[in-house]
């Protein structure tokens, strides 16, 4: 599968300065988030069931036909979407409306907190 992520996005999640477990939970929620607005073709509301995240990665060249893969990646986006709608609260939004730089605020809050 093609990444949902752009170049110039991924670079921008990369160009964070915040340390390597921070950044790859970044980019995972960045991944999903592109995912979910890619699976319900827009950048608003929450995020789509199970069954609709199954049955389109059942449609994707890359995964057609492999059930057990559908499920366990429709597992995988309903964990980030759960988080999305968790940072989307504190925005005040659907959770498909996040922004990539809402999600590198989020993540320099969780460093912080982590670290500090």
């Amino acid at each position: 599968m093609q990444s949902p992520l752009s170049e110039a996005e991924l670079a921008e999640l990369e160009s964070t300065l915040l340390p390597a477990l921070e950044r790859h939970h970044l980019r995972l929620l960045a991944h999903g988030l592109r995912t979910l607005q890619s699976i319900t073709g827009r950048k608003e509301g929450e995020p789509p069931e199970r069954a609709v995240i199954e049955a389109w990665a059942l449609e994707q060249p890359a995964t057609a036909g492999d059930a057990a893969f559908a499920q366990a990646f429709a597992g995988q986006l309903l964990s980030a979407g759960e988080q999305l709608t968790a940072i989307a609260q504190a925005k005040g939004c659907g959770a498909l409306a996040v922004e990539l730089n809402d999600l590198v605020h989020w993540a320099q809050a969780e460093a912080n907190a982590r670290l500090g």
